[in-house]
């Protein structure tokens, strides 16, 4: 007899700020995740609507695109806009509109397309991962992200959605790798929020029906990656065209055009026809009317992605190397650069950074522990490799032992073994 696809087991999607990834439980009971892309597991989340095809690209394909010039939107950073007046907002997408909601679920929909080709049977089921606080201190706004996240699940052809917290699903995908019981602090540090939980975990305990007294304490902050991209943006980028710059008057240039530029969800923004026209009548605010010239380019030539893609990796490869990172802004003015290195990044991002870890600290306190009384520190999220990041964590659990998991894997993974 046909299994029934009621039958089907549901699949984990973390939604995530900058990647997203489908896992599902293999013949023998192990997550796996699913190759959204070629062999690669983790995909961007974007989505490129092309005006010269009229069609619609997603992940590295999405971006590359964009980058190569191809005349087009480019959305990112969609998560980021769950809870926000934003979402139902209608915004121009090649010859039409479509509402923020409305691409949000094209993203999912396409997740569960190519997770279905892969599988080889359609998908019914989801568990969607979800951060401890999609809105910091206003649980109407963040219950009304859920909601919302949910029924973007349902248009996107799910009929069966469940939610849990991605800090609880990054340790079910740890603890099956430990190979004893421990009091454990899961760190998920994404591109938009930064989520911690203090758990029992270990081989004695995940085969437990109920694990509810396992979970010792949770919490968040809607600070992530985006953040930290945006920052060093507004302090290494925005000022080589007029952020902070004070002009004849004594005042400094408005600042609400340069924020915008440098948040990967509100860059669209500042190519409206209204806002240019604005930012060109600023032209008597500058003293050094260069800066003036080369925002002008950046707006007028839509180059805010590609600044942003700049600072991104110039992020990552600061991080990951110890050494300086520059950034090629020549496509703005011919010979034009900006460059950091991990002790401006550490001294640019010391506040955000802080609070992240302070984050941490209040979770392990809620959990009745003592820094010292934590096994062990689990590391997963593509922002929890910030190196000036895991440097301040270490600072706070001095002895802690720190491992880093599938940074952009682990709470996928972990999805799938979620009890429903």
């Amino acid at each position: 007899m046909a299994r029934t696809r009621r039958s089907e087991p549901a699949v984990g999607i973390d939604f995530g700020t900058s990647n997203s990834a489908v896992s599902f439980i293999g013949p023998d009971g192990l997550a796996r995740l699913v190759p959204l892309e070629g062999s690669t597991t983790a995909m961007p989340t974007a989505v490129f609507f092309n005006q010269e095809d009229h069609a619609t690209y997603f992940g590295r394909e999405a971006i590359a695109l964009y980058l190569a010039g191809v005349e087009g939107r480019l959305m990112r950073s969609l998560k980021s806009l769950l809870g926000s007046s934003l979402l139902d907002e209608e915004t121009a997408v090649g010859t039409g509109t479509l509402s923020f909601r409305a691409i949000i679920t094209r993203f999912l929909r396409e997740l569960r397309a190519r997770a279905a080709a892969h599988l080889g049977h359609e998908l019914k089921r989801v568990v969607l991962g979800r951060p401890v606080h999609f809105v910091d201190d206003d649980a109407v706004r963040d219950a009304r992200a859920q909601e919302a996240l949910a029924q973007a699940a349902a248009e996107a052809g799910f009929t069966q959605v469940a939610f849990e917290l991605e800090p609880i699903a990054a340790a079910l995908d740890y603890e099956r790798r430990m190979d004893r019981d421990g009091a454990v602090l899961i760190v998920d540090i994404g591109g938009g929020t930064s989520d911690f939980t203090v758990a029992r975990l270990g081989p004695g305990r995940f085969a437990r029906a109920d694990r509810r007294q396992d979970i010792l304490a949770t919490t968040g902050v809607h600070i992530g990656g985006t953040d930290y991209d945006q920052k060093l943006n507004l302090r290494r980028v925005m000022p080589l065209l007029g952020f902070g710059h004070v002009g004849p008057t004594g005042r400094e240039v408005p600042s609400p055009t340069f924020i915008d530029l440098a948040s990967w969800h509100l860059i669209h923004r500042v190519y409206a026809p209204k806002v240019i026209r604005h930012v060109r009548e600023l032209r008597v605010n500058y003293t050094d009317t260069r800066l003036h010239d080369r925002l002008m380019t950046v707006l007028e030539h839509h180059l805010g992605h590609l600044l942003a893609s700049e600072v991104e990796q110039a992020k990552i490869h600061s991080s990951t190397s110890g050494e300086l990172a520059t950034m090629d802004l020549s496509t703005v003015e011919g010979g034009l650069s900006a460059s950091f290195g991990p002790a401006e990044m550490a001294q640019d991002l010391s506040s955000l950074l802080e609070q992240v870890v302070d984050c941490a600290a209040e979770c392990v306190q809620r959990a009745g522990l003592a820094s010292g009384q934590v096994d062990a520190i689990y590391l997963t999220g593509g922002s929890s490799a910030l190196r000036p990041f895991q440097v301040l964590l270490q600072e706070r659990f001095a002895g802690t032992p720190v491992m880093e998991g599938d940074l952009f894997g682990g709470v996928a993974s972990g999805l799938a073994y979620a009890p429903r």
